[in-house]
């Protein structure tokens, strides 16, 4: 078969990466083609009544330029043949765009204050059992159904018709071909796709007023929505690279890359910003023990991810800034490590997903107030701050674990950790601990090899997901942590659920 390249485009949200995937002659090789830093901005500005907010916003225009860099490093290094692109994304946000291609305003990050209120607004409209047993997505204040609501409610404008609501990922395939639609990975985790249907929900729409025909077309991961623009691909030198839908979704790109044996007795971790801890499961668990569970099914590539996000890195990400700030410098992740090493297990315990953690000015002191409240020792140090976190990831997963093993009648048997966190050898370390359980660690680029095998599948490359696993295994190495100390971390547990589950 002759040489295949793709280019993968992966944005979380704190950073961005491009990547080049080569299939030749039965094997995959994967090669970083450009990394670039984003984060979102904040606004502080009156509405039409003088009341002055805090609005946080994506930098969309950074974020495609740096697109269109990765496509010009491709052009120098690799030639002016690319067969395919595909972009990948977090999974909340999204930008309104006119007939005329235009962008209606500013694209609102998901952590923004405006949806603190929301969920209940849309519990107002529609009961939450109804929800859950339509789209399996339990509420969370980024939920694109909260952010659809409150632009119905704040900014009716947006939904005149020939509008179009454009989710993050399908935002930069319409930027890279001029076509608007978003995969069913992506789509599953509004909050607005039914399930079961894999559309959107018409009935969900109607009760939250929003027109029907803002909503883009859903298709199927590894369609190919269309050839790049003549212009972007002249301006860049390259062919006209075809544009596939990929599973949009960060984490179900992810989950795709683990190097799972039996999908029921893999508990995957997608670890970074965020921590995606669930299982694969064959369709929709939507029993009042899942949603009691507050258990997620988002749509995976011929499968359902069931699984809880918890608060991953953010926690230290956070710290690590405010300390920037007060030190003028940043503290390497070496450091902090080390740090961590040195502190005294288990002095302080927190759950990672406290309201309170969620996108406070200052992360040292919402865990000074969350040790205040649970009548706990503030930490001593700075080590003592981020092993406090980490050791509570640890247990996190744990208590997800066996909520995600009841709501599906499974048993884990080993761990997968997948994405940037797996570098965290600690962390691992700490999880194979707390649950008593090996942990397999990698691929590390996870989010981006998900993504480079649906677009081989587009490609003709493979016949299907289950294919490419011996191309991964062959391509990235596994590190593998054993548990020890168990009991230890048993005692810690009996505290941990006692404020925190």
């Amino acid at each position: 078969m002759a040489v295949k390249k793709a280019m993968a485009v992966d944005l979380g949200a704190s950073g961005g990466k491009c990547f080049v995937g080569t299939f030749e002659g039965g094997a995959f090789a994967m090669r970083e083609l450009h990394r670039f830093a984003h984060e979102g901005t904040s606004f502080f500005l009156p509405d039409a009544s003088g009341v002055v907010s805090e609005r946080t916003v994506w930098d969309d225009t950074f974020i495609f330029r740096n697109i269109v860099e990765g496509l010009h490093a491709y052009r120098r290094d690799e030639g002016a043949t690319l067969d395919a692109i595909g972009v990948d994304t977090w999974g909340a946000d999204g930008q309104f765009v006119t007939v005329n291609g235009d962008m209606l305003g500013k694209m609102y990050c998901y952590r923004d204050h405006r949806l603190d209120t929301m969920i209940e607004a849309v519990k107002a409209r529609i009961d939450a059992r109804r929800v859950y047993e339509l789209t399996g997505i339990h509420f969370q204040p980024f939920n694109v159904s909260n952010q659809l609501l409150w632009a119905v409610l704040n900014r009716p404008e947006l939904m005149l018709s020939g509008n179009t609501y454009l989710p993050v990922p399908a935002l930069f395939t319409y930027f890279l071909c001029g076509e608007k639609a978003v995969d069913s990975s992506w789509a599953s985790v509004t909050q607005v796709m039914d399930a079961k249907r894999r559309e959107w929900s018409g009935e969900i729409l109607d009760k939250l007023g929003v027109p029907r025909a803002v909503m883009p077309r859903i298709v199927r991961p590894g369609t190919v929505v269309a050839p790049m623009t003549e212009g972007l691909a002249r301006l860049i030198g390259l062919n006209r690279a075809q544009v596939v839908a990929v599973a949009a979704h960060d984490t179900a790109s992810a989950f795709a890359a683990a190097p799972v044996g039996d999908p029921a007795a893999a508990l995957i971790i997608s670890s970074g910003t965020w921590s995606l801890v669930g299982k694969l499961v064959p369709e929709p668990i939507t029993t009042d023990d899942a949603m009691a569970a507050n258990v997620s099914n988002e749509g995976g590539i011929g499968n359902i991810r069931l699984l809880k996000n918890c608060m991953g890195s953010w926690l230290v990400q956070e710290l690590r800034r405010v300390w920037r700030l007060q030190d003028g410098r940043e503290t390497s992740w070496e450091e902090l490590t080390r740090l961590c090493e040195a502190a005294r297990p288990f002095a302080v315990l927190v759950d990672p997903d406290d309201a309170g953690f969620y996108n406070p000015p200052n992360m040292q002191e919402a865990i000074d107030a969350f040790c205040a409240r649970t009548g706990q020792a503030k930490p001593v140090d700075r080590g003592a701050y981020v092993r406090a976190v980490y050791e509570s990831l640890a247990l996190k997963y744990r208590a997800v674990n066996e909520q995600i093993c009841r709501v599906s009648g499974t048993r884990t048997g080993t761990v997968h950790i997948v994405g940037g966190g797996c570098k965290n050898a600690l962390l691992n370390q700490f999880t194979a601990d707390a649950l008593g359980l090996p942990v397999m660690a990698g691929p590390e680029e996870a989010t981006a090899v998900g993504n480079l095998m649906v677009q081989a599948v587009a490609l003709g490359v493979i016949g299907g997901m289950a294919e490419a696993q011996p191309l991964i295994k062959g391509a990235f190495p596994i590190r593998e942590f054993k548990p020890a100390d168990t009991a230890a971390w048993d005692a810690a547990y009996t505290r941990f659920v006692r404020w925190a589950g």
